[in-house]
């Protein structure tokens, strides 16, 4: 194992997402010596109010874009290290339109390259399982480091793509980076347009939630605290040039999750309507996440999966006025979709 990096003074970029929010969270609460400089574009899924009330004097949004070179000359020095979560992420966005995801996912990752090399910063790139495509619903197998990459739609094929440029400058120019791939998370501020807290905020409304094909893809969840506590050990005491999973053995498929909240909420198990399938969907995510366990020592918190979605409900249950403002318009592109 590596010795320790004790970063201070880190760039968490897409910290007004959903996941970079809760890792931002997490360091805050558990890394009292760590500032966080939150790198944010506040596109529709960066909400500002994913960190309101956090100290200010530990945290400090930037509103900009991780394409714009010159931002980043100006920010990146006098930081000992980047976590990039800053993406377009929800496929159906990048079915209707590829185009922001090659600029964000891949253009940007170019962008925070080139500035860790030429400022020096411990460098961590956050990204997904679906760069492995899918596997077989019977299939036993899990995606491990060596699984080959396989994306199925155009968001994946972006992510897979920043992972190599990753790769390649890393052993091309030698800067000290780590790669993470995770399985679907789940939790607070999760924008509405994702399967679980559409769902959630569907039946809150009176609304029949909706299901994709058969319902039988199956995803493999944790929980998104589980997700940076992960990065956390990865960024501190991963090796360099290395890639780890994370994954919390959370395989479910999306029927079963449905029927979970809806019986979580009082209602019929089977109320809910099915729409036509998404092109290419992949049918079955799993991780194996034995490397990171046995290197690092990890362990997932949040290991009972119907627990998690209770608490998450009453997240959702509680904070209307946070997602109530998103609703509307993300129901209307679905509807546009025809989903």
């Amino acid at each position: 194992m590596s010795d320790t990096f004790e970063p201070h003074n880190i760039i968490v970029t897409g910290g007004c997402g959903f996941i970079g929010s809760n890792f931002v969270h997490y360091v805050v609460n558990n890394h009292p010596d760590v500032h966080v400089t939150v790198l944010d574009k506040l596109t529709y899924a960066g909400n500002p109010e994913n960190i309101a009330g956090l100290p200010a004097d530990r945290v400090e949004l930037v509103v900009g874009d991780v394409c714009d070179a010159a931002l980043l000359d100006e920010l990146v020095p006098g930081h000992d290290a980047i976590v990039h979560y800053a993406a377009e992420s929800h496929n159906d966005n990048s079915i209707a339109d590829p185009e922001p995801f090659l600029r964000t996912n891949v253009e940007g990752t170019f962008r925070l390259l080139e500035a860790v090399r030429k400022y020096g910063v411990r460098y961590h790139h956050v990204s997904t399982d679906e760069v492995y495509g899918d596997l077989a619903l019977d299939d036993p197998a899990r995606f491990t480091e060596e699984t080959p990459y396989h994306p199925s739609s155009p968001y994946s094929s972006t992510k897979a793509s920043s992972d190599m440029l990753v790769r390649a400058w890393t052993r091309t120019y030698g800067l000290r980076t780590t790669i993470s791939n995770c399985s679907n998370n789940y939790g607070p501020y999760q924008h509405v347009e994702k399967f679980i807290p559409r769902q959630i905020t569907n039946v809150i409304d009176g609304e029949r939630p909706k299901l994709y094909g058969t319902g039988e893809n199956v995803r493999d969840w944790i929980h998104t605290e589980d997700h940076s506590s992960a990065v956390w050990d990865i960024l501190t005491r991963g090796r360099m040039g290395e890639t780890y999973l994370i994954g919390a053995d959370g395989e479910q498929n999306n029927i079963t999750v449905l029927r979970m909240i809806l019986e979580a909420m009082g209602k019929d198990p089977d109320d809910f309507d099915w729409v036509r399938d998404r092109p290419g969907h992949d049918r079955r995510y799993a991780i194996d996440s034995t490397k990171l366990r046995r290197e690092l020592g990890w362990e997932p918190r949040h290991t009972d999966f119907a627990e998690g979605l209770r608490k998450t409900i009453e997240w959702y249950r509680d904070n209307e006025d946070w997602w109530r403002p998103a609703k509307a318009a993300t129901e209307a592109r679905y509807k546009a979709q025809g989903q």
